[in-house]
Formats: C-alpha cells, structure tokens, sequence
C-alpha cells in the first residue's frame, strides 16, 4: 500500500480500517512518507505480521515507536518528530538490513546492538549521547561480510521487489546523495550530528564492508583507532571532535578512499602519505594545528601560492608603499604652513598691529604734507 506524497493528516483505524483486516493480512509494504500525518505511530501496524517495510518519513509523528513491530527489513521514520530511545528491539530482528531514524528527536544511549544483517543504518541529527563500548560493532555481521548473493533472480542485488524499489537520502562525501535504488552490497553507518562521547570503539576495523563512515559533529575523544587500516571504505568523516593524537598511518593503504575529512579536531604528528591523502582538500585537515608532512603540503599547496606570487611583487608594492610615503611627508609639511600662512592673513587684515600699519601712516603723512606745499 503506497500513500506516499500526499496530504493526509490522520492514519488511525477510523481512515484506513482495512489495513487491520484479515482481508489483507499479507501486506508487506506500507509506505506513507512526505505527508501530514501527526501523533503517534497507530498500533494496528502491530497486526500486519507480514510487514517487511515501512516507511513513515517526512511527517510530524511524535510520542514512540509501537514496540510490537514485525520482522522489518526496512524502517524509515525520518524528519519526523518522534521523542523516544533508541528502539534496541530492532537490533535483533534477523532480517533488518535498512535503520534510518534522522532528523527526529530521539535520545539516550545506545549501549548494546547485534544487527546480524544491517546495510545501511542512519541515526544522525538526533539526540543520542553517551559512549560506544569497545565491541560495540563486534555482532554487526551484515557489514563484516556480505556472504552470498543469488545472483539467479534480477532483483536479487536491489532491496526491494520488481514492485517498489527502496530509496533513502544519505551523507555520502560531504554532500546528501539520493540512493533510488539501495544496491544489496551498499553499507553505510552516520552518526553524525549528535552527542556521543568517548573513544571511537575499536571494532569499527571489523565492518570490513563498510563504504560509508560519518561520525562527525560529536565530541568523540582520544585517538582514532588503526583498525580503520582494515576498512575498504570510500567515505570517511570523523570531523568536528575532540580527536587528538595522530592520524593512524594504516589509513593510508585505503586505496578505495575517496573522501576524508579529519577537520576541526585537536590531532597531530605526521599525516599519512598515499595517493588518496595527496588527491584531499585541504580543508579536510585544517583546523589541526600540529599536522604536518609532505601529504599535508601537497594539498595545501595551492593555499600558500598566493603568498608565493605576494614575494614575486614585493619589490613593486615596496616602491609603491615608497610613493605613498613621500606624499604623507609632503603633505605633512604643506598642511601646517597652509595653515600658518592663513593664521597671519587673519591677523592683518582683521586685527591690523601698530608694527604693521605705522610705515604705511608716516608714509601717507609725508606725501600730504608734500601736496599741501
């Protein structure tokens, strides 16, 4: 049942009885996303014991999510408004592949997970807080290895069925990237934009899979770990924490690397070198102050040429500051005799002194006595 892109504001028994009917026990996707559907998530959703996807984004759903959910492959609540915990139910259901919660208000810890089968899971501009334990990825599987795929059906390497296929909106490279269709062997984790805290949990280097990684705008602390050496990820984003320490040297043999970002944190020592380091902007670094190395001066290169073409035309902008200087001189010493000369002008004429006008009176006096003979 697609309900997508339209205007309904109620999604209760009274609007669509159907779908808890025994008419339809087999409905397997319900998709209502981009309309104005408010309060909670209806509970009747409990009763289609065939769902495999739901997609409610785009909404102004709030409260929590119903609890008593099925065995999804696909759940997407996001932009929505739903104020609830992290739902740890979901992790073991042994065929969720798609988890996307963005843009919501949920909270809290999320201490324990298994997601056996997860691809893609984004939880970003959320609420949630706290650490991630050292083996928090450890029973993540689904990103470990990707097992078989039956290549024999044509659908087999897309989520979804030759009915609807799945699409979702993701961070990928720094830049929102629409996924139409979701390939199988696609992995994604973003955390981004919440409050985690503490050391990025070690076994992340086990999601061997893994091709897009966004944790950044958190307040992540420590060291990044080298197992992210053993990623064949092409995205990488752990900017805007409080990471210190060095940039491990293992990441550069990631050779499927074709974004990083390590901005805004406190690290240090020498940056790797490779040719995907060498390829990176380098606002990708900044904000850094104690990297160094040959990688480092070979993307911000074009940064500092500039300053190269400011020391080629030194000696013009010194003859030219030259120039400026002698005429402030000269106009320093013109002003104050302008000004001199029209203080004495003020003073003859209007306040005419003896010593002035004494040799002009005798002078006028004798040549009157001179006319009168």
């Amino acid at each position: 049942m697609n309900l997508s892109n339209n205007t309904f504001m109620g999604f209760d028994r009274p609007t669509i009885p159907e779908l808890s009917s025994v008419r339809n026990p087999s409905i397997e996707y319900l998709l209502g996303s981009n309309n104005s559907f408010t309060r909670k998530i209806p509970s009747f959703i409990c009763e289609l014991r065939f769902l495999k996807i739901l997609d409610l984004s785009d909404n102004n759903f709030n409260g929590s999510i119903p609890r008593c959910m099925g065995n999804f492959k696909i759940l997407n609540v996001e932009s929505n408004r739903i104020n609830d915990t992290f739902p740890f139910w979901l992790s073991s259901l042994p065929e969720q592949q798609v988890l996307v919660l963005r843009f919501s208000a949920f909270h809290g810890p999320i201490h324990r997970t298994l997601f056996p089968m997860l691809r893609i899971i984004d939880i970003s501009n959320n609420h949630f807080n706290g650490t991630l334990p050292t083996e928090y990825f450890v029973k993540w599987s689904g990103m470990s290895s990707l097992g078989e795929i039956n290549e024999d059906q044509s659908n087999e390497k897309y989520m979804g069925s030759y009915y609807y296929h799945d699409s979702i909106v993701l961070m990928n490279r720094g830049v929102a990237l629409e996924l139409v269709r979701i390939l199988k062997i696609y992995t994604a984790i973003d955390f981004s934009g919440n409050r985690f805290e503490g050391e990025i949990p070690k076994s992340i280097g086990l999601l061997k899979e893994l091709h897009v990684l966004n944790l950044s705008n958190n307040s992540f602390t420590g060291h990044i770990p080298s197992s992210m050496g053993n990623l064949t990820a092409q995205s990488l984003d752990i900017s805007q924490n409080k990471l210190s320490g060095e940039i491990p040297q293992e990441l550069g043999s990631l050779s499927f690397l074709a974004y990083m970002n390590f901005s805004h944190n406190q690290l240090s020592g020498l940056v790797p070198g490779g040719n995907q380091f060498q390829k990176q902007s380098c606002s990708s670094f900044e904000d850094n102050l104690g990297l160094f190395g040959s990688s480092l001066e070979e993307v911000c290169r074009d940064i500092h040429t500039p300053a190269s073409h400011q020391q080629n035309e030194t000696p013009e902008t010194e003859e030219e500051e030259e120039e400026v200087i002698s005429w402030i001189a000269a106009a320093i010493g013109f002003i104050p005799g302008i000004v001199f000369g029209l203080t004495i002008g003020y003073i003859l004429v209007f306040y005419k002194p003896k010593w002035f006008m004494n040799p002009f009176g005798r002078n006028n006096c004798k040549r009157r006595s001179t006319t009168s003979h």
